[in-house]
């Protein structure tokens, strides 16, 4: 008996706008404190507000988006304090991801991580959604074969809430190569399934992340 097709199930209207949203915000075509403005949106996307709306309401439930009265949507500010949280709850979480997937990690995890890191090596440096893109691909390459679909949704948040803000970090030349240098050191410790060393690595990875984003080490 022939196997049965596989249909993949086409996106619907909001979670295209969702998608085009989430990538204007990490290309930095759209930056915290700017207003959202659906009639505009509607106008540049042909769509009709309603599904505009659906995508703002997903972002503002991620803490990407807030409602300013008298202005309507806006990329959200974070404090200092939200950023510091938010990064030792990734800590936290993830931990808890990486010790579980370590020893599930394949030979084609760690070939999804090689990929993603040549791909942000080689993406021109001014497409900052591509890198944001590739960074995050080689992150839950290591992440995903964890096999807790709850903690993972979790994480994802995380990172959701934050993008617009890591985007930034990859302006710079150095950030770049630090990055670079840290993900050869997050994939030598997971190819020699090392936790320890893994977990060390990803906390140091972090760290350079919460300092180009301008808090001081010592405030972790």
């Amino acid at each position: 008996m022939a196997d049965a097709a596989v249909f993949e199930r086409p996106a619907t209207t909001h979670e295209v706008v969702l998608a085009e949203l989430r990538r204007r915000i990490v290309a930095g075509e759209i930056v915290p404190g700017d207003a959202i403005r659906p009639d505009q949106l509607a106008i540049e996307l042909r769509v009709s507000r309603v599904p505009i709306r659906e995508a703002l309401r997903i972002l503002e439930g991620e803490g990407v988006v807030a409602h300013r009265p008298h202005h309507g949507a806006v990329l959200a500010t974070l404090r200092a304090e939200d950023l510091r949280e938010i990064y030792r709850l990734r800590q936290l979480l993830e931990g808890e991801a990486v010790a579980a997937a370590l020893p599930r990690l394949t030979e084609v995890d760690l070939g999804a991580m090689h990929a993603a890191n040549d791909a942000l090596t080689a993406t021109d440096p001014d497409d900052l959604a591509a890198l944001a893109g590739a960074n995050r691909r080689f992150h839950f390459a290591l992440l995903g074969p964890c096999e807790m679909p709850h903690l993972l949704r979790q994480i994802t948040l995380l990172w959701n809430a934050t993008d617009h803000y890591r985007a930034a970090y990859y302006r710079e030349d150095r950030h770049r190569r630090e990055v670079a240098e840290d993900h050869d050191r997050i994939l030598a410790a997971a190819t020699a399934r090392d936790l320890e060393g893994l977990l060390a690595a990803l906390d140091d990875h972090r760290a350079h992340a919460v300092a180009g984003l301008g808090l001081a080490p010592e405030d972790r």
